[in-house]
């Protein structure tokens, strides 16, 4: 961030100023042990520990809800919203809300006096995959700060916008949303120049109660945009294609000419997909290194974002081409030994779980294995979801179905897949999982392991590259 006084933070947030006016904040965390002398620490409230509690052993100052025995900047206090943000789940106080409430005033303040091109990607599948794709295509044209990762609601945000500074060119950010005006509250922190609507799916679907209404809000991001701004979208989605904004509009599609489109799509020997990328000012092939053909829209959007910031297609193509999977958990394969492991184990909903099946199919002629878990936040359609996939895993000619978990979705899930005759097994535990694959894993085999961040099964992952690496 910019470097400020505690004295310029205080008046930044409105909030009353406790200790030298003068000490310096460059700067800002939510985790205590990361904290440095000018770091200002981040007093939130969780669910088995309070940030208030640690002020005093932190070694910066803290921006605070109520009074601490330690230099900080006390915020105005402001009643929980009506948001089902997890942010606020654990503070019927209201202590969070005011403090993310200063934290976003402070962000929009360094987004503001940093002068940062702000690019903005939503969408019900494929934001982090993208994000990471655009980021490895704009820092060509300058410092470009994207985080790892999903920071992406009321406190990622924030963080990853206060992580600007004078010397950065571009802010690359994630929005997401479970309710509407999420997306415009957040477009609100840090104003897009650019923004990306990816697909209309059904994740968060139990929130929205429908897809038109998941619709409303992701065109939140474009409806933000300025009439010089640029709204980046798919084409292939009709929820999406025509969404409401002053902004440009340009759309990409992999199934039909458009303002960014792919043609010739190949799949490699780990489903890694080559193309040749269509735009206004030419055409180059792609070779991707990231798994899965889904990717291949992801990509598209990113090439537009780089093309439309002036960036050559020639350049594009590389960048893309050049790219390695930058977040944990999200599409990463590996090849242990003699098979491969996927681990796309971050979080899961109906559109990426299918996604996910698709690149496991296409990563082996051998068994196929696909360890899931359940995927949250479908409301009343979560017993049809869950028995939707058990009957898609059967279409796809998945051959072993590991159901982790014992709530009553995992339990659809596997009785689908079982009706619809795929082999299943149930494992209760991540370990009792692990110890399922490893014991009938054969050479050439692959495994998917997928689940609702929740769920933690990228453990499963690890331990089977583990056990593998260790023969």
């Amino acid at each position: 961030m910019i470097t400020l006084t505690l004295a310029e933070v205080a008046e930044i947030v409105g909030g009353q100023l406790n200790g030298d006016p003068h000490v310096r904040v460059d700067s800002v965390e939510f985790d205590s042990r990361k904290v440095t002398p000018h770091t200002l620490f981040v007093a939130l409230r969780g669910a088995r520990v309070d940030g208030h509690d640690f002020a005093t052993s932190v070694d910066g100052p803290v921006l605070a809800a109520r009074p601490v025995d330690a230099p900080s900047v006390v915020v105005p206090h402001i009643d929980n919203p009506q948001s089902n943000a997890d942010a606020y789940a654990h503070d019927p106080s209201g202590d969070n809300a005011s403090v993310l409430e200063a934290l976003s005033k402070l962000a929009r303040y360094n987004i503001d006096h940093a002068d940062v091109t702000v690019i903005g990607v939503t969408g019900s599948a494929g934001k982090t995959s993208t994000k990471d794709l655009i980021a490895s295509v704009v820092q060509r044209l300058g410092s470009t700060v994207a985080p790892p990762g999903s920071f992406n609601n009321e406190l990622g945000h924030p963080y990853t916008a206060l992580r600007c500074d004078k010397t950065t060119d571009y802010l690359v950010a994630e929005l997401s949303a479970r309710g509407l005006g999420h997306v415009a509250h957040l477009a609100q922190i840090a104003p897009p120049t650019i923004g990306v609507v990816l697909n209309v799916g059904t994740a968060h679907l139990g929130e929205f109660g429908s897809r038109e209404v998941i619709a409303q809000a992701k065109g939140e991001l474009v409806a933000a945009l300025p009439s010089t701004g640029v709204a980046v979208l798919n084409a292939d989605d009709p929820l999406v294609t025509n969404m409401p904004t002053s902004a440009k509009v340009v759309r990409f599609s992999t199934t039909m000419e458009a303002d960014y489109y792919a043609t010739d799509i190949q799949l490699g020997e780990l489903s890694q997909a080559s193309f040749v990328l269509h735009t206004p000012h030419g055409q180059a092939p792609v070779n991707l290194q990231v798994f899965g053909e889904h990717q291949v829209a992801n990509a598209l959007a990113a090439a537009a974002v780089g093309v439309e910031c002036g960036l050559s297609v020639a350049d594009v193509a590389q960048a893309l081409s050049e790219h390695t999977a930058a977040s944990a958990h999200r599409m990463d394969v590996q090849r242990c030994g003699d098979v491969v492991i996927i681990d796309d184990a971050y979080n899961a909903n109906p559109d990426s779980m299918r996604a996910g099946v698709s690149a496991l199919i296409d990563a082996t002629s051998k068994k196929t294995w696909a360890v899931l878990g359940q995927m949250n936040e479908l409301g009343e359609d979560a017993d049809a979801e869950h028995r939707k996939l058990g009957e898609y895993l059967a279409e796809r000619g998945v051959d072993t179905l590991v159901a982790v978990g014992t709530s009553a979705q995992v339990e659809a899930l596997a009785n689908s897949a079982r009706e619809h005759g795929v082999h299943t097994l149930v494992a209760s535990d991540v370990q009792q999982a692990v110890d399922l694959v490893q014991a009938e894993l054969a050479p050439g085999d692959a495994v998917l392991v997928k689940a609702s961040y929740s769920d933690s099964l990228w453990r499963v992952a690890e331990g089977l590259m583990q056990l593998r690496r260790s023969e």
